[in-house]
């Protein structure tokens, strides 16, 4: 068994980065338990997101900020 891992890693390795992040993206994926299992719908918008982050095509905004700024907004 160990043989057949590593002989997968060495491979994974060898791969261009984008590709190497991909097999990581899935495998992560692969150790989620979903009690509540994503809407297809859910899962498009999920994906569409994470290519604008890939692309640098979205803003993102520190987590800090946005949650200072909503309580702000409570009050």
């Amino acid at each position: 068994m160990a043989a057949k891992v590593e002989k997968i890693m060495n491979e994974a390795m060898g791969l261009p980065p984008a590709l190497r992040a991909f097999v990581a993206e899935k495998l992560i994926e692969s150790l989620d338990v979903q009690d509540y299992p994503l809407s297809a719908a859910w899962q498009v918008e999920i994906r569409r997101r994470c290519v604008e982050i890939d692309n640098s095509t979205d803003r993102l905004r520190d987590a800090d900020t946005v949650f200072k700024n909503a309580y702000a907004s409570l009050a």
